[in-house]
């Protein structure tokens, strides 16, 4: 008999997520263990390692405080199927802010070894001088757009036997963030254009009240900010992972949470690329809720290489 194929529908993979970014306290009071992706395959998605980390510094702030930015350097590629360990080192606390630091690291060969350095800083919720500067862009709304998910169906279609079983395999994996795009997604197209896209996205099911826990919102977020951001960097040249041009990673990540937003409600991701060069690739993101007001700023650096053949 064998297993039966396990639950995809929207809430049971919201409820997976949520398990995947909750984090354990293991022996000392600093250290946490985060758990793997089930089924995972390759290396660890990089919005885990940061979404992980960000949960593992939120245990431990002072009482009151919340997370307003995040800076996180990757310094080896995570390996699925074996637990995260993350160290949090109590920085800094203040009458305002505080300051997290946490190792994120992974047994290899018989030894631990680190795999991030994360930093998060918490200020207490406090009024004061407040303007926005950033419009939101005037874009289709969510439920005028098709789900990436069937747009990646069609893909498989018309190109599937040039894809290795691995890449077949992450594209019809059901994903816990919904996410649709308004610009022709680079993936599917060879065509050369403006290092600029637009993708709303949200958890698929329903996630606990912001007001019980705005820090599981908060790492959403983290985790789904790592999706389309290094890919906005190779738009101007026409390349794609899944048609195997490119070799790519993740060097640092830095998120500025401005304001609390729910995560299972549609958010847009700005995403632009001002620069490319020496194999690494910046990008930059602003996230808006349907209000369009500035959720969080994103910005990214990522090593990027062209295949050779």
């Amino acid at each position: 008999m064998t297993d039966p194929a396990p639950d995809s529908s929207p809430q049971a993979l919201n409820d997976s997520l949520v398990r995947l970014l909750t984090v354990e306290r293991s022996g000392k009071t600093d250290h946490f263990d985060g758990p793997c992706q089930p089924g995972g395959v390759g290396r660890v998605f990089g919005g885990q390692v940061i979404a992980q980390a960000l949960q593992a510094a939120q245990a431990c702030a002072p009482d009151g405080f919340e997370a307003h930015s995040l800076h996180a350097y990757f310094l080896r590629g995570g390996i699925e199927g074996s637990p995260l360990g993350y160290d949090v080192s109590a920085d800094f606390t203040g009458r305002s802010f505080a300051n997290r630091r946490v190792i994120a690291s992974q047994q290899r060969d018989g030894a631990s070894k680190p795999i991030l350095n994360f930093t998060a800083s918490f200020q207490r919720p406090q009024d004061g001088l407040e303007h926005q500067d950033a419009a939101m862009p005037d874009v289709p709304a969510p439920e005028d757009l098709r789900p990436d998910s069937e747009m990646r169906a069609e893909m498989l279609e018309k190109m599937g036997d040039r894809m290795s079983e691995s890449q077949r395999a992450l594209m019809l994996r059901p994903r816990p963030i919904e996410m649709r795009t308004s610009d022709k997604l680079h993936w599917m197209n060879s065509e050369p254009r403006a290092p600029l896209n637009h993708s709303w996205f949200r958890a698929v099911g329903t996630l606990p009240p912001i007001e019980e826990n705005r820090a599981l919102h908060r790492a959403v977020i983290a985790y789904a900010s790592d999706f389309t951001l290094l890919g906005t960097c190779v738009l101007p040249h026409g390349l794609s992972w899944m048609r195997g041009e490119l070799v790519g990673a993740s060097l640092d990540h830095a998120i500025w949470f401005h304001r609390p937003a729910r995560a299972d409600e549609w958010l847009l991701y700005v995403t632009d690329s001002p620069w490319s060069g020496g194999n690494r690739g910046f990008n930059r993101g602003r996230i808006f809720d349907r209000e369009g007001n500035l959720v969080a700023s994103v910005a990214q650096e990522g090593m990027v290489r062209k295949r050779e053949r």
